[in-house]
This record gives C-alpha cells, structure tokens and sequence, in this order.
C-alpha cells in the first residue's frame, strides 16, 4: 500500500468525524486533529478504531498518543502495515 493510498483512506475516516463547522478541505497532511480539525478526544477514539479495521493493525497506546496528525498516522500505519 503507498503512502498516498493510505493517506487518501485516512482523509475518508477523519472526513466522518469532523464536526460541522469544519469543511472537509480543511484536512491536509499537517493538519492536528483536535487543534485544526476540531476533533474532540471520543472521536479520536472512533478514529483510531476506524483505523485498525480499515488497515487490519492493532494500535497500542502509545500509537494512539502519537497520532495527532493526519502524517503522523500515514507514518504509524505504514510502520505497521
């Protein structure tokens, strides 16, 4: 799987839970998702759920902590796929 396919399906999970005054355009590679996106802490949890079965990896605390944003994520899950 490529970086750019990876990160064009965690732009789909983090679309679904950004909340409505924050437009999906608003995403980018930098982006924090609770400081930028908005994204409070339950919906991080969603995230990280929607995640592991969207990619079939197990995520640990400490992946959950680091994945604040959109690359950091893109460069858990390519450490894990």
């Amino acid at each position: 799987m490529t970086t750019t396919e990876i990160k064009d399906q965690l732009f789909s999970i983090v679309k679904v839970y950004l909340p409505q005054d924050v437009d999906a355009s608003a995403i980018t590679a930098d982006s924090h998702l609770m400081k930028d996106l908005g994204i409070n802490s339950a919906h991080l949890v969603d995230i990280a759920l929607d995640v592991e079965d969207a990619f079939d990896i197990m995520l640990d605390e400490k992946d959950m902590e680091a994945m604040q944003t959109v690359d950091a994520a893109v460069t858990i899950v390519k450490g894990k796929v």
